[in-house]
């Protein structure tokens, strides 16, 4: 016990705080349009995407976030200098319910029934698992979600939010809608990734997958990425549970 408590002092803290972490230089995050650049409209960014998430409206491209994979391809295809891309991971969006009422009704509701804490229910429904990687990574030391009264149980009965991974395939939708019909109200629930949120942009068109979380349960926060990293997964709970 005591070779324990000297290897802990000899450690510190290891954790960080979630609003002052910051990503490496070379990760790759939000793509921005540069306002400053004309697009001359050659549709490059469009062909070459890979899940359709750029479309040009009114001459200009317009980025669908929750498709977009961070791979940076439009950019380097892009002879007008209209893209660029950041390390910008802060992409979670409330929708669904929230839409309605800009979030305030909900916020006070998580406030008043979940004492600002929260209770995760993790499921999958069809991811490659690099979603669920990362997921991981909120529990560990560096992160440790715990501290902030989050954390991750193994039924959906004792969970107030559900955190979904994956396209919804045809055999995991009974699955995703007897685990929402499990999980007590009020609940929450969260698409994780770029699948989740926009559907089958990433695994293409195929007889097993039926498209996005939304379109079979109401979904409250957006995560997108492929896959977000820990801090984007954070930044989407604090931003459900009104601490930003």
């Amino acid at each position: 016990m005591l070779k324990v408590w000297k290897k802990v002092l000899a450690t510190g803290n290891v954790t960080e705080p979630w609003e002052k972490s910051v990503p490496p230089e070379r990760s790759r995050g939000e793509v921005v349009v540069e306002q400053h650049a004309a697009c001359k409209g050659c549709k490059l960014c469009v062909d070459v995407c890979p899940t359709k998430a750029i479309k040009l409206y009114e001459g200009s491209p317009v980025i669908n976030q929750k498709a977009c994979v961070f791979c940076g391809l439009c950019v380097e295809s892009c002879q007008d200098g209209c893209l660029k891309q950041t390390s910008n991971y802060k992409l979670a969006t409330l929708g669904g319910s929230l839409v309605e009422n800009t979030g305030s009704e909900l916020r006070n509701k998580i406030r008043r029934v979940l004492g600002r804490s929260l209770h995760i229910r993790h499921l999958d429904i069809g991811s490659c698992n690099g979603c669920d990687f990362e997921m991981n990574h909120v529990c560990n030391p560096v992160y440790d979600i715990q501290q902030y009264g989050i954390d991750f149980v193994a039924s959906p009965r004792h969970a107030d939010l559900l955190m979904v991974t994956g396209p919804v395939t045809r055999n995991s939708t009974q699955a995703l809608m007897m685990t929402y019909e499990a999980t007590p109200t009020p609940k929450l629930v969260m698409a994780l990734g770029a699948c989740a949120c926009s559907g089958d942009q990433i695994f293409g068109e195929s007889y097993a997958i039926r498209g996005a979380v939304d379109a079979f349960v109401p979904v409250d926060i957006y995560v997108p990425g492929c896959p977000p990293r820990p801090q984007a997964i954070i930044h989407g709970l604090m931003l459900a549970l009104d601490r930003m």
